[in-house]
């Protein structure tokens, strides 16, 4: 099992293809799992999307140094302690950055972020469920279209976690916004690779629901 940097092209089969996704997101490091010199998964770092997220979890001075983990996918059959490997190399790559990074397992997907406990990331709760405008064509809701704007699709309750690398860390911790919690226990689910997980959409004026 190798880890190594790969190119923002490089990650597009797995993201496309294989993650329940199936969309391309901020990338600014991108990292491969090669097995016998074929490559096997892939592991992304990226901005986030949302401005309140990057000042709500070390405050206004420190957004500049927020990334996510924002997609990690693996070929099915690697052993079972293969995903959590892989990310602990990954954050090797990027311990001499000041980062703070965030990073989310889907509790509406059936997963508790078992990954990031078994990595030392720090636990600080679960997200609030909320519904987000609809855009259609599996883009982000940031690009939806004003003709949708009675479509509303269901963001689910997520874990949250947070892992600071650098010499900054001690400062980061310092500055954390959020309390500290308890790992959360669970059953995770899985789901087959290349399949798009199914989305729950209100339909607000004609006050119906149903899955796309």
């Amino acid at each position: 099992m190798r880890v190594e940097k790969i190119r923002y092209d490089d990650t597009k089969d797995f993201i496309l293809n294989k993650h329940y996704a199936q969309r391309m997101p901020s990338i600014s490091y991108a990292f491969g799992l090669f097995i016998d010199e074929i490559i096997r998964g892939v592991c992304t770092f990226g901005k986030p999307a949302s401005p309140s997220l990057c000042k709500g979890i070390c405050g206004e001075e420190n957004k500049k140094h927020v990334y996510e983990l924002n997609r990690l996918v693996v070929d099915d059959g690697l052993p079972k302690n293969t995903l959590s490997r892989f990310v602990s190399r990954c954050l090797r790559f990027l311990k001499e950055d000041d980062l703070i990074i965030v990073s989310f397992a889907d509790e509406g997907k059936g997963h508790h972020g078992y990954i990031y406990q078994a990595t030392n990331w720090i636990y600080t709760g679960k997200t609030k469920e909320r519904t987000d405008k609809y855009s259609g064509k599996n883009k982000h809701s940031r690009h939806y279209d004003e003709s949708m704007n009675h479509l509303r699709k269901v963001r689910t309750s997520k874990h949250r976690y947070v892992y600071f690398t650098g010499k900054s860390k001690k400062l980061f911790l310092s500055d954390l916004n959020y309390s500290i919690e308890p790992y959360p226990k669970g059953e995770n689910s899985k789901y087959k690779l290349g399949t798009r997980l199914k989305e729950k959409i209100i339909n607000t004026r004609d006050n119906l629901t149903y899955m796309e």
